[in-house]
């Protein structure tokens, strides 16, 4: 299956927000919209969506079971300091 190009028009401040949020989380706007666009799909067809969601749970479960958990203290340091270098950032920009 070949990739397609999707165009649309967007109010360019809802553009910019747009594009620092996804920025925010280490994403690039176009993927953003990609996984925007699967999960509205998804939500189209409950039994598939209900299905995705079963394996997607069920993945984190048996990666939970296999031991690869990471300790709560080192997720909420990592995430300080990523909201400390978006802060940062905004600060830079003002």
């Amino acid at each position: 299956m070949g990739d397609a190009t999707f165009t649309f028009r967007v109010d360019e401040s809802l553009k910019e927000q747009f594009t620092t949020a996804a920025k925010g989380r280490d994403r690039s706007g176009a993927q953003l919209l990609r996984d925007f666009m699967r999960e509205f799909v998804h939500q189209q067809d409950p039994a598939a969506y209900n299905a995705w969601f079963a394996q997607a749970v069920q993945a984190g479960l048996d990666s939970a079971n296999a031991g690869k958990l990471i300790a709560n203290a080192d997720v909420e340091a990592r995430f300080a300091a990523r909201r400390a270098a978006t802060r940062s950032g905004l600060d830079a920009a003002k």
